[in-house]
Order: C-alpha cells, then structure tokens, then sequence
C-alpha cells in the first residue's frame, strides 16, 4: 500500500489535494493522510511510514522547510515535494538544498503535473528502498579479493564527481545551510 502525508494549513488545498489523487490513483491503494498543523504531521511521521510526503511552504509555526528537514531525518525513504503559492524562491532553493526537496510545484497547481510528480516520487522512493536493501550485499567482503566492495550510492557519487567535478563536495554551516564562496 502507497501512503502519502499531505501538509497545508489551508484545509480547501488539502481537500482538493486529496480528491485530486484519489481520482488519479483509483485502482491502486493508496491512504492519504493530511494535516493543517505542521507538529501532528512530523508526530504522525515518527509512527507512520510514508512513501510521499507534500507540504506547503508557508505555514504559522514551523515553515514547510522545516516540517521536511524533519522528515528527512525521520524517514529518509519518503520523497519531498513542496507545493506553495510563495515567491521567495530563494527561500525555496534553500528548502530544496536542505531538506532534498523533490519537486517544487507551485499553486495553483496543474493537475496533470501533480500526477506525474506523485508518479515519479513512487518510482524515486521504490529506487531508494531498493538501494537500501541492496547495499548490505554491496558491503559484504569479497573473500576472493580480500577487499570490500563499494556501496552502490558511493559507486554513483563517483560517477556524478566524474561528469561535475565538485558537485558532490558540498560545505554545509552549523545550520545545515550550503556555504557558497
């Protein structure tokens, strides 16, 4: 079963979020759990596995930035995606930079885009579990060798160093912000 958090203090965008992938994903199961109130959303987190996990940016209390660094440290399986009505896109680059946002959709959203987000991060969270599960394996010692072999995430950040050179070199502050130079 595909769960999804739904975060928004607005309860028309969490009804309207609801109905619209509930009519998307009509043969498959999936529960949706929304809430208008940032701290019940990161509880629930902490007892409940999420696959997806949406939220708004702003928000009184903790921001949606916030609620997602939260939910990175708590489930870091589950794919974030914000969707907000805000214009401080560089508050939202800092989301995504902190908490590893996934999309970023803006409101009003287009139905169809939401779908595909929702679809993408199903295949994304399949990849990561599956990563997850894989890397002990990768991890074992190769007896013939008498070495051990990379995970493969570290396998990828080579590669990705390989095509960027720095990108996977990044110095975060105290405050889990990227320090530019």
């Amino acid at each position: 079963m595909r769960r999804i958090l739904i975060l928004d203090d607005e309860i028309a965008v969490l009804n309207a979020l609801r109905r619209t992938l509930r009519a998307a994903f009509p043969d498959e199961a999936i529960e949706i759990e929304t809430f208008d109130e940032p701290e019940n959303a990161v509880l629930r987190a902490g007892v409940q596995d999420f696959d997806v996990v949406i939220s708004d940016y702003r928000m009184p209390g903790l921001n949606g930035a916030d609620v997602l660094q939260l939910m990175k440290g708590l489930q870091p399986d589950a794919v974030r995606i914000v969707v907000s009505a805000t214009t401080a896109f560089g508050d939202i680059i800092a989301a995504v930079n902190r908490a590893e946002v996934f999309r970023y959709l803006a409101k009003p959203w287009q139905q169809e885009e939401l779908i595909a987000t929702v679809r993408e991060a199903f295949v994304r969270r399949d990849s990561r579990v599956r990563a997850r599960l894989e890397q002990p394996a990768a991890q074992m010692p190769d007896l013939r060798a008498g070495r051990q072999h990379p995970p493969s995430h570290q396998i990828e950040l080579e590669e990705l160093e390989v095509e960027e050179p720095g990108m996977t070199r990044v110095d975060w502050d105290e405050h889990g912000n990227i320090r530019l130079y």
